[in-house]
C-alpha cells in the first residue's frame, strides 16, 4: 500500500471532471499534501440537476458525489482550476465550491473550456508552481 511508504506530505490527489469527486472523497479520509481539482462540480446530483432540471433527479441518481460535504473533512490545501466557457460542468459549480471551505484556491482560465484548460498559459505556471512546493 503506497500510505505505507509514502509519507502523507508527499502526497498529492489530483482529479478531474467526474474524477473530482472521487478524490475529494480520498481526501477526505486520507491525508495528503495538496488537493488539486480539475473543471469540478459541486455534487452528481447538482450537475444533473442543471441538465435535467424538470426531472426529480434526486431520485434518481443512485450516487449523488457531494463533493461538497467532503470539503469539510480535508484538512490539506485544495486548489481548484475551472474555465469561464467550460459546456459540461459549468464554471458556476467550481465558485460555489471553492466558498464551501475558506482558503480554497481557484483558478479561474478566462475563456477555458472543459478539456483545454492546458492550452492556457495561466494553467501551466499555477500548476508548476503548486508542484514545486
Amino acid at each position: 500500500m503506497a500510505m505505507a511508504r509514502v509519507a502523507a506530505d508527499s502526497i498529492i490527489i489530483y482529479g478531474k471532471s467526474l474524477g473530482t469527486g472521487i478524490a475529494a472523497q480520498l481526501a477526505s479520509v486520507r491525508d495528503c499534501k495538496k488537493l488539486i481539482l480539475e473543471t469540478p462540480y459541486y455534487s452528481m446530483d447538482a450537475l444533473a440537476k442543471h441538465y435535467f432540471f424538470i426531472y426529480p433527479v434526486g431520485l434518481m441518481t443512485k450516487y449523488g458525489i457531494p463533493t461538497y460535504q467532503y470539503f469539510d473533512y480535508i484538512n490539506a490545501p485544495i486548489t481548484i482550476f475551472h474555465g469561464t466557457r467550460d459546456r459540461v460542468i459549468p464554471y458556476k459549480q467550481a465558485k460555489k465550491l471553492a466558498t464551501k471551505k475558506a482558503g480554497t484556491e481557484l483558478i479561474t482560465i478566462d475563456k477555458g473550456r472543459h478539456n483545454n484548460l492546458n492550452d492556457f498559459p495561466l494553467f501551466h505556471q499555477k500548476l508548476d508552481s503548486l508542484l514545486q512546493h
